[in-house]
């Protein structure tokens, strides 16, 4: 699920196409790489953002268009043309790995973004592996899209950010936290104890939870706080959840995922059916077998072409430090790393609460304690707004109805081309 080298080499050949047209048809160009990709906190099918400063009195976006075209860099299908948009750019489909690229023209905020989120990645090492689980777990949704109803990259980062910058245990920001209990937490903090109604979220000067009516004497164009109220670091007076009129539907999906991880780490869980089919993690998330394919064929092909540069090598290295939830090893072991052992040994299930805790709800706001491989996690203390909730029922418990079911990939599938016996048949972003 988290970056391979290899799938970096892969990326960068796909950069390195794009980047030569752009400097044939403008030689002084600047090309530079934003979002995920530069961040490293990318899946295995996200997409690669691309920005192009240059002197142009409007964006030259059918120029380069026509260009790509020309070199046969994209499938031909697949070339876009969005001039209408708030942010014209170019998407695309790479030929040869049906990566999908966005092209941007003289638009820094990208890259002031990828610079702050790399700030705080420094800050919080235990970021990289919730945003990667996270993003996994709304991808498979169709929730990783403002316009399928989801949120943006950006605005689950910086919900990861004020998480842990508002997180009232002070060792939750220790390298060595717990951080299965974490990702309980945040979807606990976000599916039942935040309140959307009232409540913006501030990442600047240390973070805060602020009342709506603030936001709002600061923004522009008459614009009023969104549902989801994130406060735009970088762009005083922007609202980053604006577009994300799904949020709800975000926020009901993390409910279903903090009930089933929090049944799934209490006692009650060894007579589970499928306790001994699946992992913890794997009861909310699931990678697709046309997903390992891939994966495999990228190994396969760009395994020997790895050179990685210092800043990267060390982004990759979140791969290196995950592992299966319960210590199980994954059936395709050869096609798909085992995930971050630091990220779900502490989701096993044969953890015990404490007696003093609620048996059907591991961070009941009671304060209640998880014991795990003779250590004492204390949840006392854990986010809340003040809206107190009773411990979660065992029984008919079910997935919201707006969840599409952590199985399903329905979604923008991938074709092999008529003649390419090599790439994975379908695979789903």
């Amino acid at each position: 699920m988290s970056p391979r080298p290899e799938e970096a080499a892969m990326r960068r050949e796909v950069v390195k196409r794009i980047e030569t047209v752009i400097k044939d048809l403008w030689p002084t160009a600047d090309v530079q790489i934003f979002g995920s990709f530069s961040t490293g906190l990318y899946l295995p099918t996200s997409d690669i953002d691309l920005v192009v400063f240059g002197k142009w009195e409007r964006p030259p976006l059918q120029l380069l268009e026509q260009a790509l075209r020309k070199h046969n860099v994209a499938e031909p299908y697949s070339i876009k043309v969005l001039d209408k948009a708030t942010v014209p750019i170019i998407k695309l489909t790479d030929q040869e790995t049906e990566v999908k690229v966005d092209i941007s023209f003289n638009v820094e905020t990208g890259v002031k973004a990828a610079r702050f989120i790399k700030e705080y990645m420094k800050k919080y090492s235990l970021l990289p592996y919730l945003i990667l689980v996270l993003k996994q777990f709304l991808l498979q949704r169709d929730l990783n899209e403002v316009f399928t109803g989801g949120i943006s990259s950006y605005s689950l980062i910086l919900m990861a950010i004020s998480f842990l910058q508002l997180h009232p245990r002070i060792d939750a920001r220790r390298a060595d936290e717990n951080l299965g209990m974490l990702l309980i937490e945040f979807f606990e903090l976000y599916g039942r104890n935040f309140n959307y109604l009232k409540t913006g979220i501030r990442i600047k000067n240390g973070g805060a939870y602020i009342a709506k009516e603030e936001i709002m004497k600061v923004m522009t164009n008459g614009y009023r706080p969104s549902m989801l109220c994130i406060e735009d670091p970088l762009l005083p007076g922007n609202d980053v959840g604006r577009s994300s009129y799904g949020a709800m539907q975000v926020k009901q999906v993390f409910d279903y995922a903090y009930i089933v991880l929090s049944h799934a780490v209490s006692p009650l869980a060894r007579s589970y059916p499928n306790r001994d089919s699946e992992s913890t993690l794997g009861r909310i998330i699931k990678v697709t077998q046309e997903v390992i394919d891939y994966r495999a064929w990228i190994k396969k092909k760009w395994g020997s072409k790895i050179n990685l540069s210092p800043e990267l090598d060390n982004r990759l290295k979140i791969r290196d430090q995950i592992a299966p939830c319960n210590g199980e090893q994954h059936q395709n072991r050869d096609s798909e790393p085992s995930y971050n052992q630091r990220l779900t040994l502490s989701l096993a299930s044969t953890q015990q609460l404490s007696s003093g805790s609620s048996a059907s709800s591991v961070s009941s706001l009671s304060g209640s304690d998880i014991q795990h491989s003779g250590m004492k996690f204390s949840m006392k203390g854990t986010h809340n707004q003040g809206n107190s909730y009773s411990p979660v029922s065992t029984g008919g418990m079910r997935q919201p109805v707006g969840n599409r079911g952590h199985h399903q990939y329905n979604r923008n599938i991938w074709r092999r081309k008529k003649h390419r016996d090599s790439l994975p048949i379908s695979l789903s972003r």
